[in-house]
């Protein structure tokens, strides 16, 4: 027979853990990588499409320093210019970014390298993302890419211009198939 005291006892903790596990299905979990998605539409028919993922729990403005995965492809006219990927970076090579969890944005529009401005392997004049190459820049001039070592104007956007993530990989969709599609490159981490 079950004593009616461990029997009360054993009903709360039942009645607790319910009560925790619910709880849990409701908050935020900041045990967890968050994945993200975005696409990027410049003039002249340029598009980027990249996806990253966050170091777990990060809350706030995230840099570059919290990334633990970020890839990037530039397409003009439905034809691949170029990929970067965090892995492949170099000493001296540019990579700065500023992104906000809450709004789930890329701040745009600072001087570069500000707290709203972005370099991912391209500086401020976007000219330094290797040859082959392709980078990405938003500075106080213009949001705009690198592609072989020279900065494609033509690719210029106004630099508050918004750039949005979605959470989960393939979410955002831009105007050619998705990232690395096209490629010819190893995803190593998928």
């Amino acid at each position: 027979m079950i004593s009616p005291h461990l029997t009360g006892c054993s009903m709360s903790h039942r009645f607790a853990f319910s009560l925790a596990a619910l709880a849990a299905l409701f908050a935020p979990n900041l045990g967890l990588a968050a994945d993200y998605s975005f696409c990027w539409t410049g003039a002249n028919g340029y598009v980027m499409s990249g996806k990253m993922t966050l170091t777990q729990g990060v809350t706030g403005i995230a840099t570059e320093k919290d990334v633990t995965a970020f890839k990037i492809a530039g397409y003009r006219d439905d034809q691949l210019l170029g990929t970067w990927d965090m892995r492949d970076l170099n000493p001296g090579d540019t990579w700065h970014l500023r992104f906000d969890t809450r709004t789930q944005t890329f701040p745009t529009g600072g001087s570069f390298p500000t707290s709203r401005s972005q370099g991912w392997n391209a500086d401020g004049g976007a000219e330094d993302c290797g040859n082959p190459g392709f980078g990405f820049n938003s500075g106080n001039y213009a949001q705009d890419v690198c592609v072989n070592g020279r900065w494609a104007t033509d690719s210029s956007i106004p630099p508050d211009s918004p750039l949005i993530a979605v959470s989960g990989f393939g979410a955002a969709q831009c105007q050619v198939q998705m990232l690395f599609s096209k490629s010819g490159k190893t995803n190593h981490s998928d």
